[in-house]
């Protein structure tokens, strides 16, 4: 009898999602630019590992479970990638079910470049200086060049989302663009000189990871280029760490991703947050953390 309750224990321990049933939702191409298959690879290793604890993982494309959602009666939870609208009201849905949502559809909109802007900055999380133009709107006449012009309803799609400019003249060409292809609103960035690092966190758990984009090639849309081939500036990983998961925690996105820039004096300013990236230098690693978050949320 005893041996028997040891085991249960010990597969308890080790398979805590035993019995339990999700959803993984992938993200809409659209919405990945030049990342599909890194997309698809972090969510595929991330359901591996959910499967190696146990559980039951189903993955489906966000256009499936909003036709199939309201028959999800036995699910247990669902980790998501998602963008698009139709399917984060699915998943408010599910949320007000009851259902655990890793992560909230609430967190996915506040990632939205406009409602970014203004939370980081709002919460004292280092940010460059922002200016939000509605649509039709013209350039302030206070913006310093060069700077960057960046789409505020939504996540970049496509290379001309994020734009730099260095005078008025090109920034109202650039301005103009982003009206005649219908996006409502657009948020300019002062540029910041200095040592451009992207990085990969999971809030609540051991993991970070930082590199140059140089160093490995990784890049959406080739504009890391414009800071420069890094010169290895000193900065401290604990506090940038420390500010990544703070700006998760405002923005409620513990799956993350983003970018910073080191400066000369060592001071860290985050340029781009991200909600659910690639992982592509450490899918593997990440995947495993981010079962353990999931793990973590569902108990």
């Amino acid at each position: 009898m005893g041996y028997k309750e040891d085991t249960r224990k010990a597969e308890a321990f080790l398979r805590p999602l035993e019995g339990t049933t999700w959803i993984g939702i992938s993200r809409e191409n659209r919405y990945s630019p030049n990342c599909t298959q890194k997309d698809s690879a972090i969510l595929h290793q991330t359901a591996l590992q959910l499967q190696n604890l146990g559980a039951t993982v189903q993955l489906m494309q966000e256009e499936e479970f909003c036709r199939s959602f309201q028959e999800l009666t036995s699910v247990d939870g669902c980790f998501t990638m998602a963008r698009n609208e139709s399917t984060l009201q699915c998943l408010q849905q599910l949320e007000e079910r009851g259902v655990t949502v890793v992560y909230s559809a609430f967190g996915i909109r506040r990632c939205v470049r406009s409602t970014m802007s203004m939370l980081l900055e709002s919460n004292g999380i280092p940010y460059p200086k922002s200016h939000l133009i509605e649509a039709s709107g013209h350039m302030p006449e206070d913006i310093a060049y060069p700077c960057w012009l960046k789409r505020g309803d939504g996540c970049a799609q496509q290379k001309e989302d994020t734009c730099y400019v260095q005078s008025l003249e090109q920034a109202n060409e650039v301005l103009q663009d982003f009206w005649r292809r219908g996006v409502t609103s657009v948020v300019t960035c002062e540029h910041i000189k200095g040592d451009l690092i992207k990085f990969y966190g999971v809030r609540d758990t051991d993991f970070f990871y930082w590199f140059y984009p140089s160093d490995v090639f990784h890049s959406k849309f080739g504009l890391e280029v414009i800071n420069g081939v890094p010169k290895g500036l000193p900065f401290s990983v604990g506090h940038l760490k420390q500010i990544s998961d703070e700006a998760a925690r405002v923005l409620d996105v513990p799956v993350y991703g983003g970018d910073c820039v080191v400066q000369d004096d060592g001071q860290i300013l985050i340029i781009d947050f991200n909600d659910w990236p690639s992982f592509a230098p450490c899918c593997q690693d990440a995947a495993y953390k981010i079962a353990e978050l999931i793990t973590n949320i569902s108990q």
